[in-house]
């Protein structure tokens, strides 16, 4: 169980991107927390998303955080790109590239908030070394590369590990796969207090429906057992 605040990360990936702006405007006037922005390279994950210049394009339509996740390797000469593009915080994955705490340092010296990812089939010891450095842990739940996949059952049990290792150290913990409300108040229960959702929020993409799932999400993620 966390006692950091709840926050709901729309992922903009499952945006109808022929009018991304009106969709940013629905999610923001919807209650979203933060902005999930998925970066995806085609060569670290099997997808390609878009990049800075896009991302840039957007921020000027909401004063929300833009919480960037860099599915790309390499990492490192795309960090300043991002910053600049109105990041609030850049989250870059522990497989990404062979010096997570040069890139974590790059991060904090542009100003911005510094967090890591970690996939599914990755130890929390690959970490365990970096976590005075950031300011966010993103627990995997699917494999990374496409939405609307399913919840990995194994995750729930990481992410307790996960909570037990940040213990009182002033870090978010985010999941991102696969949250629904159905599974949002146990993710919630194991210490989650970051939900990324995009099909659970955006899914046939009627910005009518957004207040009342994001909504739905943080009610169950509020609803924790003592």
């Amino acid at each position: 169980m966390t006692s950091r605040p709840i926050r709901i990360a729309p992922s903009i990936l499952s945006a109808d991107f022929s009018r991304l702006g009106e969709e940013i405007r629905a999610l923001d006037a919807a209650g979203a927390d933060y902005f999930h922005v998925d970066i995806m390279d085609g060569h670290f994950v099997p997808n390609i998303s878009f990049g800075p210049s896009v991302m840039q394009s957007i921020r000027k339509l909401t004063t929300k955080p833009f919480d960037v996740h860099l599915m790309i390797a390499p990492i490192d000469p795309y960090i300043a790109a991002f910053a600049q593009a109105g990041a609030d915080s850049i989250t870059v994955h522990a497989e990404a590239g062979p010096h997570l705490h040069r890139s974590l340092q790059a991060i904090r010296a542009l100003g911005r908030r510094s967090g890591v990812a970690i996939n599914p089939a990755t130890p929390l010891s690959a970490i365990e070394h970096v976590l005075d450095d950031i300011d966010l842990l993103l627990v995997m739940s699917i494999n990374p590369g496409f939405g609307g996949q399913t919840f990995i059952p194994h995750a729930m049990e990481k992410i307790r590990q996960a909570n037990a290792l940040v213990g009182n150290r002033p870090i978010e913990l985010e999941v991102d796969g696969g949250v629904t409300a159905d599974n949002a108040r146990a993710l919630a229960e194991a210490g989650i207090n970051v939900f990324v959702a995009g099909t659970s929020i955006l899914g046939g993409n009627d910005v009518t429906t957004y207040a009342p799932r994001i909504a739905a999400l943080r009610t169950a993620a509020s609803t924790i057992s003592a």
